[in-house]
Parts: C-alpha cells; structure tokens; sequence
C-alpha cells in the first residue's frame, strides 16, 4: 500500500448506486463494488461512498474529499441523449441517478478534483459532452463478457499511467459508445474499433469502458489507474495545503 502524505490518506468520493434490493438489509440501499472500494484501500486512498440524494449542491459535498471515482452500474436512461429505450436496456432503480453522478462529473471537472470514470461512469461522462451510445451490442460480442485487447494512445495520460501501448482487460458491456461527445479524446479501443478510453483535454480525468478493479490486485496495469488516481489526489492535497 502506498504510503500516507501529510497526516492523513487522500480522500476519495465514490458515488453510490441506489438499488431496490440489497442483501441483508430489509429495504433499498445504497452500493459500490466491493472490488472497486478494494483497489481504491490497495493503492493507498479512503474510500467514501457517496449517497445519490443531498440537500447539498454537488461542488459542496466535493469538499473535503480528493478525487471522484464513478464505477460501473445500471443503464443510464437512453432519453439522456435523445433516443427512446430499446427492450434491453436496464435502467438504475433510482430515477435520479443519472442526474447525481452527472453532477458529481461535473463539479469535480470544474474546479479540478480528479476522477476515474469506469464504464458505466464512462459512458455518462460521454453523454454529458453530447455524445450517444449503442443501446445493445450484438449478442455474440466479446465486449459483453470476455477479456479482449485493447490499444492506448502513446501520448496519454492513460498510457502514462499503465506504463504500457496496450493491456487485456476485463469486459462486461452491453452497450458501447456511438458517437464521441464534443471536446473529449479517445485514448484507446478495442481490436474491433469500439471506443474503450476517452480523457478531458483540460481536466486530471481518465475514463475506461472496462472494469479495472476485476484483477486490479493481480495485473499491475489495472492497479495503475487506482495508484494514478490517488497520486492525482495527493497532487491535489499539495496544491490546497
């Protein structure tokens, strides 16, 4: 684990999915991967799970903590970027979600928080800089559940971070970026030119349509982007103190 900075470990903001039905509790709740909050611990940060209501405005409940992480979950709701839903689209619990998480984007990247955005959280940051998505792949697919290629971009931040030109990662997608949203860079693909990566020209932001904290604690690559992320973080620590 990497070691602490100053008297305390960087602080990072996950968002949390509101779901209907959570083992062990009687009512909804609140989750994030246990695997995600893992390699968040394993790289040296605290995670802190993010509710999706506040009385709070999303700039606000940003303070205090050093980076935002967005991970995977349910279908964000295709009206979002102007289509109407096919019948294999799965939509969060909570009707509000999409909007929380946007926010939470969208605040961290204006006053410069870091964030790592994973697939589901991936594809929302396209949707809210105008871009679309392909609600439902093919069927045979390999991105729906397989581990497949994926090519990085030399100059970016993502290939910084991993240290590498490519790296296999681990997919579970039924749904895939369609058209690029304005002012975002794609920093890698796939072997079947399926956008895996895209980053913010102006702002310490990565986001991956694959699931890093799969094997993040055997694969050294995928551990990266958490270790990057909590190196953003502690960049960001120094700047404030």
């Amino acid at each position: 684990m990497a070691a602490l900075r100053g008297d305390r470990m960087p602080r990072i903001g996950v968002t949390g999915m509101w779901s209907n039905q959570i083992h062990g509790l009687r009512f909804d709740g609140s989750a994030v991967a246990a695997a995600v909050l893992r390699s968040v611990i394993r790289a040296g940060g605290e995670p802190l799970t993010l509710f999706a209501e506040s009385a709070l405005p999303p700039e606000e409940r940003l303070r205090g903590l050093d980076a935002l992480l967005v991970p995977g979950g349910s279908d964000i709701d295709p009206r979002r970027y102007g289509q109407e839903p096919v019948a294999a689209v799965s939509p969060a619990d909570f009707a509000e979600q999409d909007d929380f998480e946007a926010g939470m984007l969208a605040a961290a990247i204006r006053i410069g928080v870091p964030v790592l955005a994973i697939c589901r959280g991936f594809q929302l940051l396209n949707i809210e800089y105008g871009g679309t998505l392909v609600q439902d792949v093919e069927a045979d697919s390999p991105h729906r559940n397989s581990v497949h290629d994926v090519e990085l971009e030399a100059d970016s931040a993502l290939a910084a971070a991993i240290g590498a030109s490519s790296l296999p990662v681990s997919s579970y997608h039924h749904q895939a970026i369609d058209r690029v949203g304005e002012g975002l860079r794609v920093t890698g693909r796939a072997p079947d030119g399926v956008v895996e990566a895209i980053e913010h020209p102006d702002a310490p932001l990565i986001a991956v349509q694959w699931h890093p904290e799969d094997n993040a604690a055997a694969d050294e690559r995928q551990h990266a982007l958490f270790a990057w992320l909590i190196e953003e973080a502690r960049a960001r620590m120094g700047r404030d103190a």
